[in-house]
């Protein structure tokens, strides 16, 4: 058994998640439901799908944190794949990701998310469970920029899951162990690269967050991730991060650069045989900003439920949008193609993952060359995103 062979299975399926064990059979995530397909794998097969998707350079990192991760396209879809240590062994949590462009329209999100990324300085939170589409909508915004400004953003994720190629903004992408140690020296080094939008895959500690807000506070727009199920809980969540006696502190600089947070669920719509994003949209209001600055964090969700004329929105009313709405974006109906790109280069090797035994300075490229594995490098085209293939592939059956 293969691992594209499971793939393309399980993206001609409609998965959005594949999960491998040993001595199990494969799991997909349908519609927000998991379920079990084919035969239980051997243990050893994971194993050497695991090793061949790491290879052979990085697999002591492997064997030392028990953990790796990385995108890849497999079959023309675009993963994001998380390979992990178990108690049967080595295990793979694969996110199969859109095989379209991704944009405020093609996501079916509302399209005043678009004014958003109009500001040229503050924070834009996303929220949302694991598995929500918090990264598509990142990138979604991303690439409203990408179309309509021409700005130097710079991005830092782990591992880069959406590829951009510029239209009129000029995009660079670091991922973190292949491209920059960690967060923190990857933004350290953003504030030296004139960036005017930066994009943080996911805030996961507080000196990411730290810097995070401080990059905010410094005439940059910065869009970032949390996991939370509200926008209450999301600034929460960032102010908790810290030690006590500095949180007065860090709600002051994260109620003067805050733009605004979005938290999103996905439900699924029977008639359309796709989810579709449900949001809660806080927006910085004079109100909103004096709770963060006291710490009334309780406030807020009263200020969104009468907050409409500031462009907010609750789950309820969202929700009631999304009923009227009339025209929904379908994948895979839509007879537009991408627009046609090179082939993807192979990989730069991977920097291990910061940590006191494996911490390892990338090497920049050349004065006036592009790095060998820079999206769109060498390539006078426009930049869209990715994925190389429009629509999923055919179920294919693999014999033993």
């Amino acid at each position: 058994m293969e691992l594209e062979g499971l793939i393309e299975s399980a993206a001609g399926g409609g998965a959005s998640d594949l999960h491998l064990e040993g001595g199990m059979p494969a799991a997909l995530r349908v519609r927000g439901a998991l379920r079990t397909s084919g035969e239980p794998i051997a243990p050893k097969t994971l194993t050497e799908m695991a090793r061949e998707l790491i290879g052979e350079t990085h697999w002591p990192v492997f064997l030392e944190r028990r953990s790796f991760d990385m995108s890849k396209t497999i079959r023309g879809v675009r993963c994001r794949i998380n390979i992990l240590h178990t108690s049967r062994g080595v295990g793979l949590a694969i996110r199969l990701l859109s095989a379209f462009q991704a944009t405020v329209e093609k996501l079916n999100l509302h399209p005043d998310l678009k004014k958003l990324v109009k500001h040229t300085h503050g924070l834009i939170l996303v929220s949302g469970p694991t598995g929500s589409g918090k990264s598509s909508t990142l990138a979604a915004l991303i690439q409203e920029i990408n179309l309509t400004e021409t700005r130097h953003i710079v991005t830092v994720e782990s591992p880069i899951e959406y590829t951009f190629r510029p239209r009129r903004a000029y995009i660079r992408q670091r991922e973190v162990g292949r491209d920059t140690p960690s967060f923190e020296q990857a933004l350290l080094d953003a504030l030296r690269e004139d960036p005017d939008v930066l994009m943080v895959g996911e805030m996961r500690d507080p000196e990411t967050m730290r810097l995070t807000l401080s990059a905010s506070e410094t005439g940059h727009l910065v869009l970032a991730t949390v996991h939370s199920s509200s926008c209450a809980e999301a600034l929460q969540r960032v102010a908790a991060a810290f030690p006590p006696e500095i949180q007065a502190g860090v709600c002051s600089e994260l109620a003067d650069a805050l733009v605004a947070v979005i938290t999103q669920r996905l439900r699924f719509r029977q008639e359309l045989n796709i989810r579709v994003p449900e949001c809660e949209i806080l927006m910085a209001s004079h109100a909103v900003k004096n709770f963060i600055r006291s710490r009334e964090f309780f406030k807020i969700v009263s200020a969104i439920e009468t907050g409409a004329d500031h462009g907010m929105w609750s789950f309820q009313r969202y929700a009631k949008w999304v009923d009227g709405r009339g025209n929904f974006f379908i994948p895979g109906q839509s007879a537009e193609p991408p627009d046609s790109e090179p082939d993807e280069a192979a990989p730069a090797a991977p920097l291990p993952l910061a940590s006191a035994a494996h911490r390892v300075k990338a090497k920049p490229a050349p004065a006036g060359q592009a790095s060998p594995s820079a999206p769109g490098a060498g390539s006078g085209q426009r930049i869209e995103i990715e994925p190389d293939e429009s629509g999923f592939g055919k179920i294919l059956k693999k014999q033993p």
